[in-house]
């Protein structure tokens, strides 16, 4: 019902994103066009605004909400693209495919879509067969390796807080998961893999301002697998740590982890002599 009173509105209408001052953008029909190069628009909160005809640009109809790829949207423009990965992350739905990449905004509470059947339901799978999701990436990689004998890579790039590190992880459990071992348990290769983050994190990630696990240093993550596509080892290169932040940490802001939880699970013995 809800896109077909949309199809409704939009017929016979031409609407457009226009610069809004709290919104950013909002959805506007020109009611009138002036001869200094402005526009007046009539907006959907019932406001009537002026601002340059060069800052109004073209909307997708309704159809396009929500979809999986931004490459598909006929009019890829900034406020189409906020717009739809808006309405994506409204629904929980946090990834979203630009193309050849993955885009991913944090939801700051806890999904359940990195469960063990969420692996088995992107192993093996095409791209188009499943939704945007970090284990699909994994997975178009893994394949490509094993069909192609080629290295592979993954950039996992972002702003602090973004999901870089979280994201990280999940790509290796991914791995871990489809190219380890049968009945590998404790101890084992893959587990020291997945095992290692939690010592990474406490000697190069601190809370900040923006993020209370912020890594503090970047790291090249390199996964080795025999001929048969099982894991057979890996090296993680770290470089760029804020040393700085040992002595000089921003204001409201902590040092790296390490030092409260050593401090915190230090016994009396300990504490003296490091001068805790």
């Amino acid at each position: 019902l809800k896109v077909q009173k949309a199809y409704q509105s939009w017929a016979g209408k031409s609407y457009f994103w226009v610069p809004h001052p709290q919104e950013v953008f909002c959805v506007a029909e020109i009611v009138k066009e002036n001869e200094d190069g402005t526009v007046e628009c009539l907006t959907e909160f019932g406001q009537t605004i002026k601002c340059k005809k060069d800052d109004v640009q073209p909307m997708n109809p309704p159809k396009f909400d929500g979809v999986e790829d931004l490459g598909k949207l006929s009019h890829l423009n900034e406020p189409s693209v906020l717009h739809n990965l808006k309405l994506r992350y409204s629904m929980d739905l946090i990834y979203t495919y630009s193309g050849l990449f993955l885009v991913a905004i944090n939801p700051y509470k806890w999904l359940p879509i990195y469960t063990p059947e969420m692996v088995e339901n992107f192993k093996g799978k095409r791209r188009d067969e499943v939704p945007p999701h970090i284990f699909a990436v994994a997975d178009e990689a893994y394949r490509a390796m094993i069909q192609e004998k080629k290295n592979q890579s993954m950039l996992i790039t972002g702003e602090s807080g973004a999901g870089k590190t979280e994201n990280t992880k999940k790509v290796i459990q991914y791995l871990a998961s489809v190219a380890g071992r049968a009945n590998a348990g404790e101890g084992s290769l893959e587990q020291q893999i997945l095992q290692c983050n939690p010592v990474l994190e406490a000697f190069g990630n601190a809370k900040t301002l923006r993020n209370n696990n912020s890594s503090r240093f970047g790291k090249f993550i390199e996964i080795q697998f025999n001929s048969a596509g099982y894991i057979a080892g890996a090296t993680i290169q770290s470089y760029l740590l804020e040393k700085s932040r040992v002595v000089n940490p921003a204001e409201q802001e902590r040092n790296f982890h390490i030092f409260y939880q050593l401090i915190e699970s230090a016994d009396d013995e300990m504490r003296k002599k490091y001068a805790l």
